[in-house]
């Protein structure tokens, strides 16, 4: 979770897509804590294509992350949950602690600064085959047929 200047940078870097893309739509859950709440507000208010939504229940978060185009996130779980939906994934922190998607390319880590964050979404938006290369990547998390075979594996055993 950031906070203080790479909120900022964060919200800034959102704000000067949406001024330069006004055809694409950011949807923003927005973090209850108020240190997140009141700078997102104050930066990203007012934007048409900016939509600042509550916190999501989780159903309704992999719906919204399966009809997105690009996941932008600080999230660790979130890093691993995108690449199955076949989404390339923005880190906005300076470390992640998934390294193994970075490594597989489906995730892409692009730090807290506003040009960094700019960069990797114009990349995406404007490159099919950029696009392509972080959304076909195989997941390092597996298939998400892991149920089906364990399912499949205690069948057997009776």
């Amino acid at each position: 979770e950031n906070f203080g200047d790479g909120i900022k940078h964060i919200c800034e870097a959102i704000a000067a897509l949406a001024k330069e893309y006004p055809q694409v739509h950011f949807v923003y859950p927005v973090h209850l804590n108020p240190h997140i709440q009141k700078p997102v507000h104050d930066l990203l208010k007012g934007y048409a294509n900016i939509h600042l939504i509550e916190p999501l229940a989780y159903p309704e978060f992999i719906y919204l992350m399966k009809h997105s185009y690009i996941v932008l996130t600080d999230s660790g779980g979130i890093q691993e949950e995108a690449p199955s939906l076949g989404k390339p994934v923005l880190v906005m922190r300076d470390v992640s602690e998934r390294p193994e998607a970075i490594t597989f390319g489906t995730v892409k880590l692009v730090g807290t600064k506003s040009e960094a964050i700019i960069q990797g979404v114009k990349e995406l938006l404007d490159s099919e085959s950029a696009y392509q290369q972080m959304a076909q990547k195989t997941n390092p998390y597996g298939d998400g047929n892991a149920c089906k075979r364990i399912i499949e594996a205690l069948r057997k055993k009776e």
